[in-house]
């Protein structure tokens, strides 16, 4: 009993819905909704900008707290320049650009993580 012979069908690949692509994250509307990932982008810009208040007042407490110190430790107290003292010289001339350095520095590399945050949450 044979007959004709049949061909074999072809295989059919069945799913359940047609894949057009992975899900894009709208990190913004994450953010704007706060949800669990817009939580996690803005703690990670939060802890980012904690981290460098603590470095750039760091560098700030160590600069200024290095005066006394160098003053008590036998830095001449009596020179003077331009009839000034010395001790009073540093304060003066050091510490208000030092305070101003540390600002713009600060402004700068926290604008630079806002913008990095910017560019995360863009779509």
């Amino acid at each position: 009993m044979t007959g004709p012979q049949r061909e074999p069908a072809q295989r059919q690949r069945v799913v359940l819905a047609e894949r057009r692509g992975a899900r894009r994250v709208r990190t913004r509307s994450e953010v704007a909704e706060q949800t669990e990932i817009g939580a996690v982008l803005i703690n990670g810009l939060i802890r980012a900008q904690l981290g460098l208040a603590l470095r750039i007042g760091l560098i700030v407490v160590l600069g200024l707290g290095a005066l006394p110190m160098l003053f008590a430790a036998g830095a001449p107290a009596t020179l003077t320049v331009f009839g000034v003292r010395l001790p009073w010289l540093l304060l003066g001339a050091v510490a208000y650009p030092l305070l101003y350095g540390a600002g713009r520095l600060y402004r700068r590399l926290a604008e630079r993580n806002e913008q990095d945050f910017l560019e995360l949450a863009g779509d």
